[in-house]
Parts: structure tokens; C-alpha cells; sequence
């Protein structure tokens, strides 16, 4: 695969004006089909074969019209005096913003407070709630605006009027300013690596036009494919970091092949040759990570990871080729300083850092190893109070009018009020549809933890009811969960004595469900993608040991980066400084898919580090010497590299997007915990403790796997006839070699 790799390398170093014009041509024709293609849908989660799914789709087949997904929104009306709201200068007022947000655009209909009996025991707080023709997403600003309009019209000295639901949450945004912040630090990293403007320049623009690409095409395919905006923003986020990553490791050792004095082009087919090598099996394990995130059954969960995995991808493709030609523009502009001038720069001055914290690491291996482990294990703890469900308008600031009408709610009505059960009733097969019907909610309504139950709803034929049960604690709260649990419970005794069986679903049951299945999904789906890369490894490097070791080191690393998201994000630590207004359950799908992702990035890191020790390895170097020569080589660009993707994770931190702002943060500390504690440091010193035998591999399992070049070995002969010709070409022209002649590890 090497010297494959190293021809397209040198093909686009000779053609990079074509392949230029094609990578942009091709950034061109999808952009304009992202022009013309339809709006994204909005998130559509749902999770088949669960009850609540089936539940909710019993009443959309029964009830037209009742889960058509319309946006809906609570006029809150509070006397801050605790006087009654049904009487007086409060009723007229709410009277008359009721009658203001009838009129409005795309109204479906508003149901009035006081025919709705919609008014707290205490007469103080009223509630009317107003349901639109078309999903938040799809709301017009006039519409917004009206909405906004009727509630100011009715607020006064004593008459507080805030806005519930989802008809004025704005479309989240993927980063904001932060994401260009953390674009900007990555770039300055780039920038101390390389000391050059063209070097650190060159993985900014291939990335950037990757990220163009992946993005345009996941727009294209948005609406025939169901694609929402988070699928698209998670596509960034893990395309402009891999891609930026993808290319320092080419650019890297296309600046290690020019300084021993190979000429532009062939040093461009070596680099891609290598270091390609590595990033096509780097992004394999991305790929796999991602893609098996069908093994969940979660619809949107295995969107979301193949666009995910497509945007790496097309990160690969361009770093095999976009790179290389843009090495071909600026062959001479992206080497160092001292390079273009002719200065010769000892191989042994070359990642003296790197040589020698691996001799550090060998020589404290045991206590390193026991530190390192022991440390990521403290950290991991908070997982095992890891609460999953999804963030409401209770997790937003309180300086929005939605958690104000949020609070207000509760407080008026009972924590439960913003979290209500719906229970779908199938009474045909009952003698007395409606006598069974009404047994089995007053069963319910005697269930401790409940407040109340609604009148039954029948659909025309009679057979099909439902009705709200309102839980005494809130959406998140675990008694919530047991109380789902204990109606569930009832459902046998009640069937059998009516003839008749209930399901419960509703947006709490439906988070409830979630979690669970996201819980029995995750071991299966560990299960499927650590054996796939554990097959890659061994493929890779012949070695029946390193595979199980760089597993063992990924689940260090994904515990301890969950476990700091749980003590963040559910426990409240250092909260405010990233933005967190409110802590609570971590979002349903973060786990799973933040696993996904830690998963590739930590098997980036292992194939780029090791390769090269296993590289000096083959060509005669001793164990403890292989560790040494791999981090010379290659812990400078790894240390970069992890810089670099902690500053892209970063910067989507700011995102308004719960989930957003939670995969952000999470992988931005996993990436700090698996470079820089499991990669730079674990990896060392349990490869250290296991000598020799860290690089056997048994016979008969040697003699089944394919051999693959990752190495490069095979260019090996190509590169000393390259070094000799730049060496005879310094003799002829009396200049001497700007490094030695002997090559790089």
C-alpha cells in the first residue's frame, strides 16, 4: 500500500493544479446542490421498539392530527400580588392577549385558561396554550413577533406574563464566536510547530475545503436523507479536527524527507507514502467507530455517525491528495527556516523533548503506569452516578422568558406539570370500552406520585383513549422513573380486570426509554467496534499484544472524559466557567456517541505513535530503543496534533446546543486524556515492561494475517537512491547536504 500511496503523492505533487482545480470544482458543484436542495428537518429522535414509540405511534394512527409536531407555546399569566387572576384587571388583560395571539400568523388554535379550567388552586397563575400549523423550526418571524406582541400587551404592575414552550427557541447555533477562537488557536499552534506561515497554513486551507465539501453535502442531502443541522455540526467539529491532524502528519514528514535532502516531489510521494499509510489506517478506525453506531437502533444516532464517518472520509482523501499539491505550490515555503537556508540539522538535535521524556517514561515506567491508571481511575468515578435524559426548558438560563414560564409552571402547578405522562388506552377487545377505561385511569390516579389525571379523549370509534397523568416530581427526577416503572407494572392486574391494556409514552416516558435502551445498547456496541479494531491492529502491527493494550488504554480514556462531563455537567464543578446555566441528566445519545468518537481519535494516536516505533523496530532497533526512536520522530506532531484537536473541540463548547456543548467539552478533556496521560505516557511505559514480546506475534496467526506496509519499508531503497542524488547534486554544484545522508529512523 505504500508505494501506492507514495505514486498518488507524486502524481498530485506533479498535477497539483489539477488536483487543486478538482477539489475546488468539486466544493463548487455541491455547494450549489446545498443552494437548491430543501431546509434541514429539524432533530427527529425517535427510538423504535420501545414502548413509548409504539405508544406514540398508536396515536397518531388514531388521533389525526394529535402528534402532527406543530409548535406550541404557554402564555403564563402570574399576579405578583397573589391576587386571582379570573377576576378584574387580570381577566380582561389575559382576555385580551388571548384574543391577540388568536389572530396571529400560522395559529392552529389557543385554548383559553378559563374554559380550559388552565388556572392554579391558588387562582394567582393561568396558563393559555397556544398550538401553531408548523414546527418551531418552520415559525415566521411575524409569527414570533405576534406572539411576543400579545403577551407585552397584557403585562402590567401586577400581571407578569412570561412565554413556555418551543415556539421562540432559536435554531441553536453550532459554536459561535468560540469555534472561530478555537480555529484561531489551532492555528497558532501550527504556527509554533512549524515556525512557517505556508506549513501551518496548508493543514488549515485542506481542512477547511474538506469540512466545505462534507458540510455542502450533507446540506445537498439533508431532506432526502433526513439529515438534521446537529448531524451536520457534529460533522464538523470531527472533520475540521481530524482533517487539520490528517495533514500535519504529511506536512510533518514531508519537512523530515526535505531536510536529508530529497528533492520536492519524491519527498512528497515518501511523506504520503508513510504518513498517508498511517492516516488511511487512523481514519479506517474513525470510520469504524462511527459507522458502527448502528448497532444501537437509534435512527438519528446512526445518521449522525455516518455523516460523521463520511466527513472523515473525505478528510482522508483530501489529505492524500489536496495536501500533496499544496506542497507542490509551496515545495520550499513550508520547510523551516533554517532548511531553506541550507543549514544542517542533526538528526540527534531532532525531537530531543520527545527522546527524552521516553527515557524518562522507561526509567519510572512502574510508578508512571500505576499513577497514570490510578489517576483516570478517580477521575472515571462520577460515572457510575451518570444520570441520562434530555435538558428542557428548566436547563436554560433564567434570564430567558421560557425558563421563567418554565418556573412558573412548576411552581403554580407542581414540578410534574412540565413532565406529564401520556397513557394511550386499547379498549376494544373490553365489553365497556369506556367502563374499562375509566377503571384503568382511576387505577392509575391511586398510583403514589401521582397529582392528577385528565378526562379520557376517545377517537371516533370509540375503542382508543388517552389521557395526561401529571407525576408529583419532575421530567428528571428518578422518581419520575419509578413511577413510569411502577404504572407499567400495573398494566397485567388492570388488563385483567378490564379487558383492556394501556401503553405509556409522552416526552418523559420517551427519555426514559431512551436512556435505557442507550444503556443495554453500549456493551454490544463496545463489543463490535473494539473486536473490528482489534483485527486492524493486528494487521497493522503484527503484534498480538499492542492491539489489546491501545483497547485497555480507550476505555481509560472514554471513562475518565464521561466521568469529567457527569461531575461538569450533572454535578455542577466549574460549571459557569463554561457557560452551563443549569446542571442536570446528561443527554441521552452523548455517551454513546462520544464513545464512538474517542474510540477513532484514540486509535489515531496509537497508529501514528507506534508506527514509528514500530518502524525503527524493523530495521533493527531494540525494544526500548524502538519506544525512544518513535518519540523522536513523532511526539512533537502528536503533541500538536492533540493541541490542535483540544482547540477545534473547544471552541464548540459555546455552542447553544446541549449536546453540542456536551460533546465539545467531553472530547476536548478526552483528547487531553488520551494523548497526552495514555499515548505519551501509559503506552511507553507498558511497552517498556513488556520488551520484546510487545512486537511477536504467534506463528500460525502470522502466517493468516495480510501483510501491510505502514512502515513505508518498501520505499525504503527509493529513499537512499533519493538521498544520493541529492548528495551528488551537492558535489557537482560544491554545496553540501542540508542534513546527512543517513536516513530518518
Amino acid at each position: 500500500m505504500a508505494a501506492l500511496l507514495a505514486f498518488i503523492g507524486r502524481a498530485a505533487f506533479r498535477r497539483r493544479w489539477y488536483v487543486v482545480a478538482m477539489w475546488l470544482g468539486v466544493l463548487v458543484a455541491v455547494g450549489l446542490a446545498a443552494a437548491k436542495a430543501p431546509a434541514a428537518p429539524s432533530d427527529s429522535f425517535t427510538m423504535p421498539g420501545t414502548e413509548s414509540q409504539q405508544a406514540a405511534t398508536v396515536v397518531g394512527e388514531h388521533f389525526p392530527g394529535g402528534g402532527s409536531g406543530g409548535a406550541s407555546a404557554q402564555l403564563v399569566f402570574v399576579d405578583r400580588a397573589g391576587g386571582q387572576v379570573a377576576a378584574g384587571a387580570d381577566r380582561a388583560a389575559i382576555e385580551k392577549a388571548v384574543a391577540a395571539a388568536a389572530a396571529g400568523p400560522q395559529v392552529a388554535s389557543v385554548a383559553d385558561p378559563f374554559a380550559t379550567a388552565a388556572v392554579s388552586k391558588s387562582g394567582s397563575t393561568a396558563y393559555a396554550t397556544v398550538t401553531y400549523k408548523v414546527a418551531a423550526t418552520d415559525l415566521t418571524d411575524a409569527a414570533k413577533t405576534a406572539l411576543q406582541n400579545a403577551a407585552a400587551g397584557a403585562r402590567s404592575a401586577n400581571l407578569t406574563v412570561e412565554i413556555g414552550g418551543n415556539a421562540l427557541t432559536p435554531t441553536p447555533a453550532a459554536g459561535g464566536a468560540t469555534e472561530g477562537i478555537g480555529i484561531a488557536a489551532a492555528f497558532l499552534v501550527l504556527l509554533l510547530t512549524f515556525g512557517s506561515l505556508a506549513a501551518a497554513g496548508v493543514p488549515l486551507i485542506t481542512a477547511i475545503v474538506g469540512v466545505g465539501v462534507s458540510m455542502t453535502s450533507i446540506t445537498a442531502l439533508g431532506h432526502a436523507l433526513g439529515l438534521s443541522e446537529t448531524t451536520g455540526t457534529l460533522a464538523t467539529m470531527l472533520g475540521l479536527a481530524v482533517g487539520i491532524d490528517y495533514a500535519v502528519f504529511i506536512v510533518s514528514r514531508y519537512r523530515e524527507e526535505r531536510e536529508q535532502g530529497i528533492e520536492a516531489r519524491e519527498a512528497a510521494g515518501l511523506a504520503v507514502g508513510t504518513a498517508g499509510s498511517a492516516v488511511v489506517f487512523a481514519g479506517m478506525t474513525v470510520v469504524i467507530g462511527l459507522a458502527g453506531l448502528f448497532v444501537v437502533g437509534v435512527p438519528m444516532l446512526t445518521k449522525m455517525g455516518l455523516a460523521a464517518a463520511g466527513a472523515v472520509a473525505v478528510g482522508v482523501l483530501v489529505a492524500l491528495t489536496l495536501v500533496p499539491a499544496m506542497l507542490g505550490l509551496f515545495p520550499n515555503a513550508v520547510l523551516s527556516r533554517s532548511a531553506r537556508k541550507g543549514k544542517t540539522r542533526k538528526t540527534a538535535r531532532q525531537g530531543r523533548w520527545g527522546a527524552g521524556w521516553a527515557r524518562f517514561v522507561i526509567r519510572g515506567r512502574v510508578p508512571l503506569l500505576l499513577l497514570g491508571v490510578i489517576g483516570l481511575g478517580i477521575i472515571a468515578t462520577p460515572i457510575a452516578a451518570l444520570h441520562l435524559g434530555s435538558q428542557d426548558n428548566g436547563y436554560l438560563a433564567t434570564s430567558t422568558t421560557e425558563r421563567r414560564a418554565y418556573d412558573d409552571l412548576a411552581k403554580a402547578f407542581g414540578p410534574g406539570f412540565n413532565g406529564p405522562l401520556t397513557v394511550v388506552v386499547d379498549a376494544e377487545s373490553a365489553q365497556s370500552p369506556k367502563t374499562a377505561v375509566a377503571e384503568i385511569s382511576s387505577g392509575i390516579a391511586s398510583t403514589p406520585g401521582v397529582v392528577s389525571v385528565s378526562a379520557a379523549h376517545y377517537d371516533a370509534a370509540g375503542n382508543v383513549a388517552v389521557f395526561s397523568v401529571i407525576p408529583s416530581t419532575g421530567p428528571s427526577d428518578q422518581k419520575t422513573v419509578d413511577l413510569v416503572n411502577a404504572i407499567r407494572g400495573e398494566r397485567a392486574d388492570l388488563q385483567a380486570g378490564t379487558g383492556a391494556t394501556y401503553m405509556v409514552t409522552g416526552a418523559t416516558a420517551s427519555d426514559i426509554d431512551s436512556a435505557t435502551k442507550v444503556k443495554h445498547a453500549l456493551l454490544p456496541y463496545l463489543a463490535v467496534v473494539i473486536g473490528l479494531a482489534i483485527v486492524l491492529l493486528l494487521i497493522v502491527f503484527r503484534s498480538a499484544l499492542i492491539p489489546f493494550k491501545a483497547a485497555a488504554g480507550f476505555l481509560l480514556s472514554v471513562l475518565a472524559a464521561i466521568g469529567a462531563v457527569v461531575a461538569v455537567f450533572q454535578w455542577g464543578w466549574l460549571a459557569r466557567f463554561i457557560g452551563v446555566h443549569q446542571t442536570g441528566p446528561i443527554m441521552t445519545l452523548m455517551p454513546i456517541f462520544m464513545v464512538g468518537i474517542i474510540f477513532g481519535l484514540a486509535m489515531d494516536y496509537e497508529v501514528f505513535l507506534v508506527s514509528r516505533m514500530r518502524e525503527a523496530h524493523t530495521r533493527g532497533a531494540d525494544a526500548r530503543s524502538a519506544i525512544t526512536e518513535g518519540f523522536r520522530s513523532s511526539s512533537r506532531v502528536v503533541t500538536a496534533a492533540a493541541l490542535i484537536m483540544t482547540a477545534v473541540f473547544s471552541g464548540f463548547i459555546g455552542a447553544d446546543n446541549s449536546l453540542i456543548k456536551m460533546i465539545g467539552f467531553g472530547l476536548a478533556i478526552a483528547v487531553l486524556f488520551d494523548a497526552f496521560i495514555v499515548r505519551m505516557t501509559l503506552v511507553p511505559a507498558l511497552l517498556a515492561m513488556l520488551g520484546e514480546r510487545a512486537w511477536q506475534l504467534p506463528r500460525p496467526l502470522g502466517r493468516i494475517l495480510p501483510r501491510v506496509d505502514i512502515e513505508g519499508q518498501s520505499l525504503d531503497r527509493r529513499r537512499e537512491r533519493a538521498i544520493q542524488a541529492a548528495e551528488l547534486r551537492a558535489e557537482v554544484v560544491g554545496e553540501r547536504p542540508t542534513v546527512p545522508a543517513a536516513p530518518i529512523g
